[in-house]
This record gives C-alpha cells, sequence and structure tokens, in this order.
C-alpha cells in the first residue's frame, strides 16, 4: 500500500464526483505546464508533476479510484517505488505532452543520468502506527560530492558548454509516424542532459559528481499507516550524476506485532477473560486502550465469544478524519482445580436452577437438537 500525501482530487483540482473526461481534461492541462523539461528553472515543477501523475494513475483507474475513495489509500502498485507510470495516456495525449508544441518541447522528465529511486524499511509499533512518528534513518547512498559541489569538475573553469546540445541538455530527433513527421526532444547522449562537458574532472569523485556517503534521514510516519505502507521522501534517493537529479527514498513501514492487540483494517480487537461469576453477575472493569484506558460495564448473563464495541478508539483513518473502533472479545474462564467447598457451592447452584450434572445420552440428545432448532 502506498500512502498519499496530498487529497488526489484537489491535486488534480477537479471535484470528488468528476467524470473521468473532466478527470483527464484536468490532467492534460496540469501536466503540459508542470512539465519538467517545459520549466527547468522552476525547482518545484517535477514535484509538482509526479504528483499530478500519482493523482491521474489511481483516479482513471475505477478500481484504484474506488479503494482510494473509501479508504484514503491504494495498493502497492499505485505511484510505487521505482517511478510514476504516468497514468493512462490516450493516443492524442501522447502527441499533446510528448511530440509537444511547434518548439519540440517535451520528452522524459528525467535525464539518463538521473539517480534511481532507494528502498529502504523502517520498524514501527503499532501505536506509532496508529498516532504518526518520526524515525531516524541510517542510508549508504551516492551523494553529491562535497569537494566539486556535485558538478563533477575540478573547477568551474574547466566546465564548457556541450557542443552536442548546445548546453540545453536536449536533443531534437525526428520521429516518422502514420501522421507524419514530428519532431521530439530527448536526452542529449553526449552530456546525458547536463548540458555541459568537463575538461578537467574532478579527483575526489572521478569527474562523476557523486560519490557514495553515510547520512541520517528524518522520516514523518503519517498517522493511521498500515504494515506495507511506502513513504515517499522525495530527492533523498541517489544522487544524479554531474548534479542532475536525484531520486526519491521510499520507506516500507513494518509494524512490530502487539502484545495484546490486533489489527484489523483500522479496528482494534482485544480479548478480554472474564471469570464465571463476572460474566455471571456483570461488572465494571477497566480495559487499556491504545492510548490510556476506559472502564466498561460487563452485563449480567455476558457470554464466552460476545464482542462489545468501543466507537472511536481504534486506528485513525489514513489521510481521512475519524478513527475505527475498539472491538472487545469476551472470554470466559472455566474454573479448574476447585476444592471441595467450591465444589458443593457450585452443585447447590445447580440444584437450585435444575440443572442436572450428570446428564442421561437421551437428554444429552435432545438438548443438542433444541441446540440446532430440530
Amino acid at each position: 500500500m502506498i500512502v498519499l500525501t496530498t487529497d488526489l482530487y484537489e491535486a488534480l483540482g477537479v471535484s470528488k464526483g468528476a467524470s473521468d473526461e473532466e478527470i483527464k481534461k484536468a490532467y492534460r492541462k496540469l501536466a503540459r505546464k508542470y512539465h519538467p523539461d517545459v520549466n527547468r528553472e522552476d525547482a518545484k515543477a517535477e514535484e509538482k508533476f509526479k504528483e499530478i501523475n500519482q493523482a491521474y494513475e489511481i483516479l482513471s483507474d475505477p478500481t484504484k479510484r474506488q479503494q482510494y475513495d473509501q479508504f484514503g489509500s491504494v495498493g502497492s502498485g499505485a505511484g510505487g517505488f521505482g517511478g510514476f507510470s504516468g497514468g493512462d495516456f490516450g493516443f492524442e495525449n501522447i502527441f499533446d505532452m510528448f511530440f509537444g508544441d511547434a518548439q519540440g518541447q517535451s520528452g522524459s522528465y528525467r535525464t539518463r543520468d538521473s539517480g534511481s529511486d532507494l528502498l529502504t524499511d523502517v520498524m514501527i509499533t503499532l501505536e506509532e502506527a496508529a498516532f504518526g512518528t518520526e524515525k531516524d534513518v541510517d542510508l549508504t547512498r551516492p551523494m553529491a560530492c562535497d569537494t566539486c559541489g556535485g558538478s563533477g569538475a575540478d573547477n568551474e573553469s574547466s566546465i564548457s558548454v556541450c557542443k552536442t546540445c548546445g548546453g540545453q541538455g536536449m536533443v531534437s530527433v525526428s520521429q516518422r509516424t502514420i501522421l507524419g513527421s514530428f519532431q521530439q526532444a530527448t536526452t542529449c547522449p553526449e552530456c546525458g542532459g547536463s548540458g555541459e562537458s568537463i575538461e578537467k574532472p574532478c579527483k575526489a569523485c572521478h569527474g562523476e559528481g557523486r560519490k557514495r556517503g553515510k547520512e541520517k534521514i528524518k522520516v514523518k510516519i503519517p498517522e493511521g499507516v498500515a504494515d506495507g505502507v511506502r513513504v515517499r521522501v522525495g530527492g533523498k534517493g541517489e544522487a544524479g550524476r554531474r548534479g542532475t537529479e536525484s531520486g526519491d527514498l521510499y520507506v516500507q513501514v513494518r509494524v512490530k506485532p502487539h502484545q495484546i492487540f490486533k489489527r484489523n483494517g483500522d479496528d482494534i480487537y482485544l480479548r478480554l477473560p472474564l471469570t464465571f461469576s463476572q460474566a455471571a453477575i456483570g461488572c465494571e472493569l477497566e480495559v487499556p486502550l491504545l492510548e490510556g484506558k476506559e472502564e466498561i460495564k460487563i452485563a449480567a448473563g455476558t457470554q464466552n465469544g460476545e464482542m462489545l464495541t468501543i466507537k472511536g478508539k481504534g486506528i485513525p483513518h489514513l489521510q481521512r478524519r475519524g478513527r475505527g473502533d475498539q472491538i472487545i472479545e469476551i472470554a470466559v474462564e472455566v474454573p479448574k482445580n476447585l476444592n471441595e467447598k467450591q465444589r458443593d457451592l457450585l452443585k447447590e447452584f445447580a440444584d437450585l436452577r435444575g440443572e442436572e450434572i450428570k446428564v442421561s445420552h437421551e437428554s444429552l440428545f435432545e438438548k443438542i437438537r433444541g441446540a440446532f432448532g430440530a
């Protein structure tokens, strides 16, 4: 499951009841506006582009959209580790987005030298999963070289404009299709999209602009996450070569089993042992919650296996208001190793209720038939 950090409908600027056509139209407009190759000077354009792609990929799929509307999250295929698929492009969308306008401005939003995404795990408690937490993750990864600042050059004077692309990082190639020839912008094969050539490489990183290092990264885990959810930390994957874009870090959440609680969706289950006397006569007991405790009333004659519900004391819904419930399962314990006086009292109790301690075969058969409505 993927944790979604923004409201998907809000990301596309549409209402929750928007039609498929309205969602598609909004996506095409925003994707074209925020495409990183069109907004090379805007550092936030790529993050916005990813957000738009993730929103469209989910909302354009009926199954994923239904799951998102119901639970506020989707399975691991939505915007998952290793990049975004960018949604279900229509035929006209392909030409509109990737062949672009008369200037031919378009192409992949990551260059070939961009850093890869990384995946790591973090272990948390059930309480941390319920109410959110922050965790430090120790990561060893390719990082920007601190000697050259990620440029890959020994000094600024050794950096020159790439002759192949003229410093643009992109070159135009002609594409022939059934509709005619189109110009498509693609990453420069010489400089890998950096737009620069280096005459004297940095000795520390051998011109790569990056080298392996260790870093402690603080990851915010939102409330309501479940085991297996992946949280994305933008730009904390592998550093790109020669200052190109870094990949993202995906942190997969692992939730430790709890000693007394079991989770089912956003509900919490607790098995509550009761003595025979407590169940028969009734009582008031304090039961533990995920946060604190609460006094509940056990009605007289409560049966083994009965379920009691404390509303709104379960897991907070992920990215939605409200919480699940705490479900209490009653487990009546039959006393063992009775002494003689206790046995006599129980026999007297049975006599008062007209219960037979020694039941004949015929009587037992009749009871079983009665239990099944025969």
